[in-house]
């Protein structure tokens, strides 16, 4: 070993140890947190990796910046694989890959070069991008904005010293580069013609700052929002985020019985689980989240990235404390005491001043989310802004009683009377008066059985509007020939408003005495209306022992439809222009997108549907989820008139949504825009096209609506 592989190994071992010590104690800050199971799955989860992590979809999603940052990430993959062989050689003189086969080796040095140079291009458009572009979403610190471009600069100056090394060597040794390596022999022809030793000398410093470059971006992440890199595939595997139903969308479980708790919810970052911090190393800032947050790009001041960023902070501010850590830098005030009393100078009195909520994160950005979840659908690293949002709000509802003064009825409604607002229980089935429908307990006390039962939800129960889509749904059950039954005054409310609210006591309560009433009769199946009936029921009472069938309306018409089972009028009047608008809690949260669009086009063949700007999984929330329908939007433009506008501007004749809330919210957003556009639930468009429903209804527009 020469003298300079020797200073070279010297090098490695200290760069990589220093690595090495600085990941142990990110990992040890990271275990502040609680403990949570992410094993499940694994095939899902594999399949996360390939498809978010390494395919980056979520990331091509963005016409513009997508391909410039899937280049830089594919390759850093690639080139990965050559700095291993840098290394190897320069601990080893003479070490190559050249022991592969032929093809693969060439394969291999073509790749090197041409993901240098593409990594150059990227590199070179995202100085641009954040020099003379200025986007929006990228704004935020002098020291944020410092990071990225020492990032940035670094990916450069690794790119250049590897190609510009390779070319040197090309120019006055083309024998001694393979010809596979193009695109260094394509830099050498200018360069020929240099001294020889003067090459040499060159090659070896670029050889060099390759080296250092490598080993001082290493040690440089983990004090880097670029932290990344490392942490993001993990990241994608451990989520509960994407990719099926398993998991996603739904609240941590909470045993409010368990002894020896004291805190439900978080007010910290040590009450939140660890996959929530390493979410925090796994920021990349890139704002995509905000930038998709209904209360953000309406004026409000919530921000998912916010959320993000400040539980890292805070985390690295409280880890060291914890852990016992002399070697990470200090936050100020926990220094000197800032702002904090002439006796309270020691950072555990400091530590105990501050926390995340209220330091970092005020009630207030809490409160404004509408729980659509596109901030998590946004996120191409796995991050769940979600469930730190969730799990403050419950610290501040069952260990703080601090929530808006409007929610206090909803609270008291829920629990004297199961609905979110004061109606009596034994007004539930009014709706059902003449339409000859059965109730769970007359049919068991005749002795019979229901095929499905019909869930009809607060909403569908009491509000005046909602309920004409109820009574759509059941005349399409009894069209069918479905048997059905309600549970009339024994239904009460899922429980979805208490628990987004934050009052897990609350809604543990309603869904458990839903649970019970449904297992005495035997229920199997249930069809409902209503988006957050649909997931609560079917994706979050099996925490509490509640296993079911649910089937949204949606889909249990379109399959109807598609299995001819309901007969619809041979006439279908004028030719209409429909748009459809996404429930957030339909599709982002269960991926149910073609089911209401397909049973829009069975029902009327002469429909053309069209799609406002934000649709589907990018659809823009109504402003009604997270417990926002019973809370007052005091700040900025109203969510529900931004989606109100949108979707006026695409010329439909009509808007249709499938879900009573979303209902409720573009309804007042048309009255708002003075606009006579009507607005329809999927179920009544079908029972509107039910044989005999035009005659019926007495109009010649009467088979496009439910009077």
């Amino acid at each position: 070993m020469h003298a300079a592989n020797f200073v070279f190994l010297l090098l490695v071992v200290v760069a990589t140890g220093f690595f090495a010590l600085n990941v142990q104690r990110l990992i040890s800050y990271m275990l502040i947190g609680r403990a949570e199971r992410r094993t499940d799955h694994p095939g899902q989860r594999l399949k996360n990796v390939f498809t978010i992590a390494i395919a980056q979809t979520k990331i091509l999603r963005d016409p513009v910046a997508g391909p410039m940052h899937a280049l830089i990430f594919w390759g850093f993959m690639v080139l990965t694989v050559g700095t291993i062989e840098f290394v190897l050689e320069g601990i080893f003189p003479g070490f190559s890959y050249a022991f592969l086969p032929r093809p693969v080796y060439a394969t291999y040095l073509i790749s090197q070069d041409v993901f240098a140079a593409l990594v150059i291009a990227a590199i070179a458009f995202a100085f641009y991008r954040r020099l003379v572009i200025h986007p929006k979403r990228l704004e935020g610190d002098n020291l944020e904005h410092a990071d990225a471009l020492i990032i940035l600069g670094m990916i450069a100056g690794l790119m250049v010293t590897l190609l510009l090394g390779s070319a040197l060597l090309a120019a006055v040794r083309p024998d001694a580069v393979p010809r596979a390596k193009l695109v260094s022999h394509a830099l050498s022809i200018p360069l020929r013609g240099i001294d020889p030793g003067l090459a040499v000398t060159a090659r070896q410093l670029l050889w060099w700052a390759h080296g250092i470059l490598i080993f001082a971006f290493l040690n440089y992440l983990p004090y880097s929002k670029h932290l990344h890199v490392a942490t993001s595939i993990p990241n994608v595997y451990l989520s509960n985020t994407a990719g099926g139903p398993w998991q996603k969308g739904v609240m941590r479980p909470m045993d409010l019985e368990a002894e020896g708790v004291e805190q439900f919810g978080a007010s910290d970052v040590d009450h939140l689980s660890w996959k929530n911090l390493l979410d925090g190393y796994s920021c990349t800032e890139c704002g995509r989240c905000t930038a998709a947050c209904p209360a953000n790009l309406t004026g409000k001041v919530l921000s998912p990235r916010k959320i993000v960023v400040n539980t890292r902070q805070r985390m690295m501010e409280k880890g060291p404390l914890l852990t016992g850590d002399k070697m990470e830098f200090q936050h100020p005030a926990l220094v000197h005491g800032e702002g904090m009393s002439a006796e309270a100078h020691s950072p555990i009195a400091v530590l105990a001043e501050r926390r995340l909520l209220d330091t970092f994160i005020t009630e207030e950005e809490l409160w404004q989310c509408t729980s659509c979840r596109a901030c998590v659908q946004e996120c191409p690293v796995g991050i769940d802004q979600l469930d730190v949002i969730n799990e403050l709000r419950r610290d501040l509802v069952l260990m703080e009683s601090r929530f808006p003064e409007e929610v206090q009825p909803t609270f008291q409604s829920l629990e004297r009377n199961g609905s979110p607002w004061a109606f009596s229980a034994t007004d539930r089935a009014r709706w059902a008066d003449g339409m000859d429908i059965p109730t769970m307990a007359d049919l068991q006390q005749r002795g019979e059985r229901a095929d499905v039962l019909f869930w009809v939800g607060c909403m569908g129960s009491f509000d005046d509007r909602a309920k004409k889509i109820t009574v759509a749904v059941a005349r399409i059950l009894q069209a069918a020939g479905t048997r059905f039954a309600i549970l009339g005054q024994e239904e009460s409310c899922n429980g979805d408003p208490a628990r987004r609210m934050g009052n897990e006591y609350l809604y543990q309560m309603l869904a458990k005495q839903n649970i019970e009433t449904l297992d005495r009769y035997d229920v199997s199946t249930i069809i409902t209306s209503c988006p957050h009936c649909f997931h609560q029921i079917g994706n979050e009472y099996p925490q509490l022992g509640g296993n079911y069938e649910v089937i949204h309306h949606s889909t249990y018409i379109e399959r109807l439809l598609a299995d001819e089972r309901l007969p619809l009028a041979t006439e279908n009047g004028k030719r209409l222009t429909i748009a459809y608008h996404d429930s957030c809690y339909l599709g982002r949260y269960n991926d149910i997108y073609d089911a209401p669009r397909d049973t829009l086009r069975r029902a009327l063949p002469v429909v053309d549907l069209v799609e406002a700007p934000r649709s589907r999984d990018r659809g823009l929330c109504c402003g009604a989820g997270g417990g926002r329908m019973f809370m007052e939007e005091r700040q900025g433009k109203r969510i529900n008139i931004e989606r109100t506008e949108e979707l006026l501007a695409t010329g439909a004749d009509e808007i249709a949504v499938a879900c009573p809330f979303c209902m409720t919210m573009v309804t007042d957003g048309l009255k708002a825009k003075d606009s006579s556009v009507p607005v329809r639930d999927i179920a009544e468009v079908v029972a509107g096209q039910l044989a005999g429903a035009a005659s019926s209804n007495g109009s010649s527009h009467s088979a496009h609506v439910i009077s």
